[in-house]
Parts: C-alpha cells; sequence; structure tokens
C-alpha cells in the first residue's frame, strides 16, 4: 500500500500554475502523479473569490493545520529540561540556531534533548500561550511578531548560477575554532538607493565595513575583493551570503581571491547568526533610513575600526581586532 504524502510547496506552485492555465482537476492530477481527490480537496480547501488559488496562501494554511494537530506532540512543550535550557538562552539573547547547535554538541547521543532552530521558531509563534508567546518573542533580535511568510518561486528558483548551498560548507565553519570563514551581507539605505556591505568573521566577529557606490553585481565583487585580498592568506577561507543577486560574480570572486563561496537556503537569515547580530550593532550608528550615498568612507572605518576596538563577552572581553591579531601571529610561530 502507497503511503500518503503531503502535498509540498512546489506542487501547490504547480497547481497554482495549472489553474491559472484552466486545467480541470483531473488533468492536474495526471501532471503531478496524485490522486484526483487530492487535488480536488486541496482546492476545495482553498478556494478564493472568482474560484483562484494561491500557493503561498494554501501551503501556510497547510501548515497551520499540521501545527495545531502536533499541539500534544510538541518536543518543547513535553520535555521540561529542554524546555527550560530553551527559555534560559533566549533570555540570554541566544538566536534559536545557536540553541539547536548547542544542544547537538551537549546531549549528541540523547534526541530528546535536540531540536532544530525551525522548532524552536515553531515553540514561540505557534505552541505558546499569549503572554509567553509575547516574552519569547521580546527576546529574539528582530522581535517580529510572525514567521516570515511563505514563499514560493523565489524559494524554488535562486536567482544566482552555480551557488554552492551551505550544505556543502566544511562542518569546520560550524564550529568556529578555526578562523578565516566570514558572514557577508548588504545593509540597505534610504528607499533602497544606497548600500553598505558588512564582511564579519565568525571566530574573531571582526568587521569589514565596505563603501558601496551601487549593489550592482561588479561593484559589490569588486569591493568585496578589494577588502579580502588585504588579509592573511590564513584568515580568508570562505565566505557565507544570503541569496542576493549582488552576489551572482561568485566564481569570479573566489578565483580572484580563493575565498568560496557558500548560499544560505533562501530566506533563512538565521543561518548566518554572527553577520545578523553585527549588522544590528552597525545600524546603532546607520540606523534605518540613513543614506549612506551622504556617508564619507572615512567615517564608515572610523565606525569600523570603533567596533573592532570594543571588548566583547563572547570573547572573553578581548577586542576582536585583538582577537584577530593574536591569531594571525600564533599561526605566524
Amino acid at each position: 500500500m502507497k503511503k500518503y504524502t503531503r502535498l509540498t510547496l512546489h506542487e501547490r506552485v504547480k497547481i497554482e500554475e495549472f489553474r491559472n492555465l484552466q486545467y480541470s482537476p483531473s488533468k492536474i492530477a495526471q501532471k503531478l502523479g496524485r490522486s484526483k481527490s487530492t487535488i480536488t480537496r486541496e482546492l476545495k480547501r482553498n478556494r478564493y473569490a472568482h474560484k483562484s488559488y494561491y500557493a503561498d496562501n494554501a501551503h501556510r494554511k497547510a501548515f497551520l493545520r499540521s501545527s495545531d494537530r502536533k499541539w500534544w506532540k510538541d518536543k518543547i512543550n513535553t520535555n521540561p529540561k529542554l524546555q527550560l535550557f530553551v527559555h534560559e538562552k533566549l533570555a540570554l539573547r541566544w538566536s534559536p540556531d545557536q540553541i539547536a547547535v548547542t544542544l547537538k554538541r551537549l546531549y549528541p547521543n540523547d534526541k530528546t534533548m535536540n531540536v532544530s532552530h525551525e522548532t524552536i521558531y515553531m515553540y514561540i509563534y505557534l505552541h505558546s500561550k499569549k503572554e509567553l508567546k509575547a516574552e519569547l518573542i521580546s527576546q529574539l533580535r528582530q522581535e517580529r511578531k510572525r514567521r516570515g511568510n511563505f514563499k514560493t518561486k523565489a524559494v524554488l528558483e535562486p536567482k544566482i548560477k552555480d551557488r554552492v548551498s551551505i550544505d556543502e560548507r566544511p562542518e569546520e565553519v560550524l564550529g568556529r575554532e578555526i578562523p578565516g570563514h566570514w558572514e557577508g551581507d548588504l545593509i540597505i539605505g534610504k528607499e533602497h538607493k544606497s548600500c553598505l556591505g558588512t564582511l564579519v568573521e565568525r571566530t574573531t566577529r571582526t568587521i569589514i565595513l565596505v563603501p558601496l557606490k551601487n549593489k550592482n553585481a561588479e561593484t559589490v565583487r569588486k569591493a568585496f575583493e578589494k577588502e579580502f585580498l588585504k588579509l592573511p592568506k590564513t584568515m580568508k577561507k570562505t565566505l557565507t551570503y544570503d541569496n542576493g543577486t549582488e552576489m551572482s560574480e561568485h566564481k569570479l570572486f573566489t578565483k580572484n581571491t580563493k575565498v568560496q563561496v557558500y548560499f544560505t537556503h533562501p530566506y533563512s537569515p538565521w543561518e548566518r547568526p554572527t553577520n545578523e547580530n553585527s549588522n544590528g550593532i552597525v545600524r546603532d550608528y546607520f540606523p534605518k533610513g540613513t543614506d549612506f550615498n551622504e556617508i564619507s568612507k572615512k567615517r564608515i572605518k572610523e565606525v569600523q575600526n570603533q567596533l573592532n576596538e570594543r571588548p566583547r563577552k563572547v570573547l572573553d572581553y578581548q577586542t576582536p581586532k585583538d582577537v584577530f591579531n593574536n591569531l594571525i601571529l600564533n599561526q605566524l610561530h
């Protein structure tokens, strides 16, 4: 007997496409290798005005239905020890990704104490009572009132050619013990008409602020290359980036710098936690609405130096600059 599997987001996108082509439920079922009853039920559940069908809305509703059914099976709600650990770390402003990775290290052979970052997000947004939910959300850096929207085509079809997924990134990157692994991003300025590049080294938390004239792929590549070429060979191994098209010249960037670029899963900023955290700190100097075209290169580098010369708790109150320089010296001896 064939086991039933739920419709995927990809299948729902196809259903939307086929409905726009006015395919019948039977024809859609044939195209997807599904039963007619599955397609009919899906369309009936998600009928809107003029019989339109929207894949992202349908997938979101299915996700919420599944979450409601799993309420009493929720791993965090049913494990007091795990729940306490998650609460304590969220209170310390740890991200769900940091919590999940730490649990895996502390309890490598105890599956009851292992959860993914998505499970933690689900617990916060869907499996917590109203007052607790508000408290837990306030402890997240972004403090978003809801989990990000589901995406459709952008998720299924990243626009960057020959991208190398974060899934292929060396395991040593996650541990932070070995320096030279960076995370990168752009901070967008006023009315999306200006931007600032940010590069952060995962081990030392060293940040490089990159003045940019625009976010054209060639401009960004050349500016990032210029910064990486200043670094010692031992301190430049990989760069983890999101799926912004400004990094579409990643192959040429790797050729010129010998730094391999890995791309996160679409709409997964928690896979660049060091960079996300650092961007928040940079925003203390350049708040939303800043026109970076009006900020001098001198000022940008002044802020970079201030950040790298600030003691960090995560570094046992050493500065990123000192830790970075000490690592270079140790590698030379």
